[in-house]
């Protein structure tokens, strides 16, 4: 199988079937938009607490902000290099006194929402959720120096750091997914993290492929899941040989029908199955173009 892509069947379908941040984002990417349309796109999930909620996680419908909210729009200005203003306010305003953040506030309007978020105990800190939002506003800091002096985030990645340097093993797959990201994006202004990230990077199989527990049948988490930035730590640290493989296969995972890629998990609605794929189909595109794959 070939490692690469039809661009112009992607873009298709991104116009057919995507939700508008996600058609903005992809503009972006592939060289025919521009960080100020994408940021317009994105206040519309923007409450005014300065959070983000409105169904921009597609399984949790509901309006008001979530930490989940949070992460999407984090990964949105980690693209954009765009600031993230009063997010981190708000970030710091629902921190636990642990320094973690829940898993999800209080849910207002349940309906199409899927039960692990309704069902999260707010005053209970995730490492799952926290680490991944705390890697990714470091990411975004490279850029972001408001939020690079922000207390929230030392305060934040300091409850990761205890967690995980605590942690006998991961919870689950999507956690060590999130912690690696996390020590990645520290990794370079803390060497004692870089031990850390040898340490959990162990429970990764050699051939990068883990099993999602409680997934759908054939859930599993590939190399490019866990490590999907072609440079830092944690690549450098992983098998090379299974990469372009890997690559091979998100490559080939571009259905020939339309042009779009789909996620491998389950959806509460259809709505949110739609919106998922406009979402990973972003997502898949950034990962090629990122290792110099441009279809």
């Amino acid at each position: 199988m070939p490692m690469t892509f039809d661009l112009a069947s992607a873009t298709r379908f991104m116009t057919t079937h995507a939700r508008l941040l996600e058609r903005r984002r992809f503009d972006l990417l592939t060289g025919e938009g521009d960080a100020d349309a994408v940021h317009r796109a994105l206040d519309a999930y923007r409450n005014a607490d300065g959070g983000f909620g409105w169904g921009f996680e597609p399984d949790l419908r509901s309006p008001e902000s979530q930490p989940v909210g949070a992460l999407h729009a984090l990964e949105v200005l980690e693209e954009t290099g765009g600031s993230t203003g009063p997010l981190s306010d708000w970030l710091a305003s629902i921190t636990l006194a642990d320094g973690g953040l829940p898993f999800a506030l209080p849910v207002r309007q349940p309906v199409g929402s899927a039960p692990w978020w309704v069902g999260a105990d707010p005053m209970e800190s995730s490492l799952h959720l926290t680490s991944v939002i705390v890697a990714l506003a470091h990411r975004v800091a490279r850029h972001d120096a408001e939020l690079r002096a922000h207390p929230w985030l030392a305060r934040s990645t300091e409850y990761c750091w205890r967690a995980i340097t605590a942690m006998q093993k991961p919870e689950s797959t999507y956690e060590l997914k999130n912690v690696l990201w996390f020590l990645d994006s520290i990794a370079g202004s803390r060497p004692d993290a870089v031990v850390e990230l040898e340490r959990v990077l162990a429970w990764v199989p050699e051939d990068g492929v883990r099993a999602v527990e409680g997934g759908v049948e054939g859930e599993v988490m590939h190399p490019l899941d866990f490590s999907p930035w072609p440079d830092g730590p944690l690549r450098s640290r992983m098998n090379t040989a299974i990469i372009e493989p890997d690559l091979v296969r998100l490559a080939g995972l571009q259905r020939a029908d339309d042009g779009g890629w789909t996620v491998n998990f389950a959806s509460q609605t259809e709505a949110a199955a739609l919106e998922w794929r406009g979402y990973a189909t972003v997502g898949a595109v950034k990962i090629l173009h990122d290792h110099g794959i441009n279809g």
